[in-house]
């Protein structure tokens, strides 16, 4: 155990909504470790609600993605030597600086041997090497590692009361349009999936963002057998909702991280994303490490589903290497294959051995 013993903490998380999530094994490390500490987070605007009802957090601060001079004098001056520790989750300039700024200790990861970099060794009273070649919760937890503290590698998902307009019956959720062109399944494959989650006997209830009733419109056109929730949910019911469900199938996408933390069969739809890297971390954690290509693994409550091409996974923005990009693993991921993960989840033994209950 460290022989630090702060009482407030600070973990700084600035980027997207899934990073945000994969972040909060290190927080309940420290929430165990430090029980009685109050610990901050400090988050972009827009992704303060995956942390929404977390139980390890004393209070959440959102901050624009690109403050102006007056308000990032603002932040600094709120911030400045309030916490006992801060934590940088990145090793970007940003991060490091506020961490460096609020804490009287200070954690965060360095990249490289320039001038920067040796700054950032200088500033930070713990500075730890920036590991490649290791999944994102794996690369985290090494700050934890940093200040002797036990890793917990549990993800939280936002707590809170289910929605009102879940379906009575057995039902499966899929999430069809991830923020990225790139990361998408096809129109047709996300329809025949559809159709044979409803002939296994499930309602089908969609998700997405409120921006997305157009998309979803082109894919399902007009199904009233189909609930449709996108843009209606709190991070919350939406995890709730998840966890209902008997099933989930995703793309690489926020969400899919937080299926996979609930505990529900998880289904996901990987394309160019490396796994290794940014594979969904099952509710009980990841061993053995994902495959950087397959066809179909399994951890835990994930079945993880590719199209293995020689090119796969290639790390890129689709084949066209810009976000609108098509993905050609993507395209050419069978109906059938994704089915096949489908039925596995739903098999009893799986649950059983999932640890969800039936």
């Amino acid at each position: 155990m460290s022989a630090i013993r702060p009482k407030r903490i600070l973990v700084v998380a600035l980027r997207r909504l899934g990073d945000v999530l994969l972040t909060t094994p290190l927080i309940r490390s420290f929430k165990r470790a430090w029980p009685d500490a109050a610990i901050d987070a400090l988050v972009f605007e827009g992704t303060e609600g995956i942390l929404a009802g977390n139980p390890d957090l004393a209070d959440v601060i959102a901050m624009p993605a690109r403050p102006g001079g007056k308000e990032a004098l603002a932040l600094v001056r709120r911030l400045w030597r309030r916490y006992d520790l801060a934590i940088s989750t990145q090793s970007g300039d940003r991060p490091t600086f506020y961490a460096w700024a609020a804490g009287h200790h200070s954690v965060g990861f360095v990249d490289g041997s320039g001038v920067l970099a040796r700054l950032k060794r200088i500033a930070l009273t713990h500075p730890v090497d920036l590991v490649r070649d290791s999944h994102r919760v794996r690369e985290v937890l090494l700050l934890s590692d940093a200040l002797d503290v036990a890793p917990v590698a549990e993800l939280v998902a936002p707590q809170g009361p289910p929605p009102r307009t879940a379906p009575r019956g057995p039902y499966a959720v899929i999430h069809p349009v991830p923020m990225f062109r790139y990361k998408r399944w096809t129109d047709q494959g996300w329809r025949s999936l559809a159709a044979g989650l409803g002939a296994r006997g499930l309602a089908v209830v969609t998700t997405g963002g409120p921006g997305e009733g157009a998309q979803l419109d082109a894919i399902f056109e007009a199904r009233p057998d189909m609930t449709r929730l996108e843009g209606a949910l709190s991070w919350p019911e939406l995890a709730a909702l998840i966890k209902g469900a008997s099933v989930y199938v995703g793309p690489d996408t926020s969400v899919t991280h937080l299926a996979a933390a609930t505990g529900t069969p998880t289904v996901a739809l990987y394309g160019p994303t490396d796994p290794h890297l940014w594979g969904p971390w099952p509710s009980g954690g990841l061993d053995p490490q994902w495959a950087a290509a397959g066809t179909i693994q399994r951890r835990g409550n994930v079945w993880l589903v590719q199209n293995p091409l020689p090119c796969l996974p290639c790390q890129q923005e689709g084949c066209l290497r810009r976000i609108d990009s098509h993905s050609q693993c993507l395209d050419e991921l069978t109906v059938g294959r994704v089915l096949d993960a489908v039925d596995a989840a739903l098999a009893p033994s799986a649950r059983r051995s999932s640890g969800v209950a039936g």
